[in-house]
């Protein structure tokens, strides 16, 4: 297994986002695709050559880390072994003769850093309207701990006991072996990633304040308990699931977590923008 990031003091740190008539997949000849959206394997993120615009992933002087992933047709998508694949599309081209470039996107609510809804799982919340509209930004926004977890196993009771993260905290961010292995920034969809077992979200419930959970793969279940530890975390419509985080690179502790979903009415998961604030 990958080497275990070291773990923050929790003592020490408590103190303190088909109108066209071109809907064929196959893009026009003209503009044969969007900036950005084919593969950009090759580009680190940082150049600022002439030919790149800078894409960042730090601002305002170091202070805000951007933990989202960028949409790329190669990331990751549920169930592929192919990645996402084209998403976006451009009908209306200046290059076409349009006064305006004008896109449209196509993509599955869950790919990606997105969030679920109750609904999600539970099809009496889908029809009673309990979408991402309806979730608590309060829980979504405020203080976070980012933490390291051990790499040997998926999060199961033992290790969420192990973690002893205080009583108070309501927000945790989940680094695993999924970052080390750096299974978001790989197209096929890897069910040996780590997740929560069903015991180990119901230590969780039974034991913390946490109501936001976040993780860093497509899902916060582990495959071989993927609908048991979702019902678990979500029959309560108390605690929100924070999935694909991009949490390389940063340090574990407090933090600010600032995450928006779109406000899709009836939908049962959102593409999030997700920022830590140091």
């Amino acid at each position: 297994m990958a080497e275990t990031k070291p773990r923050a003091s929790f003592s020490s740190l408590l103190l303190f986002f088909l109108v066209s008539p071109f809907t064929a997949t196959a893009s026009s000849a003209a503009y044969p695709t969007i900036p950005g959206t084919d593969d950009i394997s090759d580009f680190d993120g940082f150049r600022d050559d002439g030919d790149f615009p800078l894409r960042r992933e730090v601002y305002g002087g170091g202070k805000i880390l951007d933990i989202s992933h960028r949409y790329t047709t190669h990331m990751p998508s549920w169930g592929s072994n192919d990645g996402l694949g084209q998403f976006l599309w451009l009908p209306a081209s200046m290059k076409n003769g349009s006064l305006a470039n004008n896109s449209e996107m196509k993509l599955p609510t869950h790919t990606g850093t997105h969030v679920d809804a109750p609904g999600h799982v539970f099809d009496n919340y889908f029809d009673a309207g309990y979408d991402v509209d309806t979730l608590d930004l309060e829980v979504l926004n405020g203080p976070a701990l980012l933490i390291d977890v051990p790499r040997h196993s998926n999060i199961t009771a033992i290790v969420m006991k192990s973690l002893n993260i205080p009583k108070g905290v309501r927000r945790v961010l989940f680094r695993t072996l999924n970052t080390d292995r750096k299974l978001m920034f790989k197209p096929e969809f890897d069910t040996s990633y780590v997740g929560f077992t069903k015991d180990g979200a119901k230590w969780l419930i039974d034991n913390t304040d946490i109501k936001l959970v976040g993780i860093d793969y497509l899902s916060v279940a582990a495959y071989s308990d993927l609908i048991p530890s979702h019902h678990v975390f979500l029959e309560s419509r108390e605690i929100i699931l924070v999935e694909g985080l991009k949490l390389d690179a940063i340090l574990p502790g407090l933090y600010s977590v600032h995450c928006l979903p779109l406000r899709l009415l009836g939908a049962e998961g959102s593409p999030i923008r997700c920022i830590l604030i140091k």
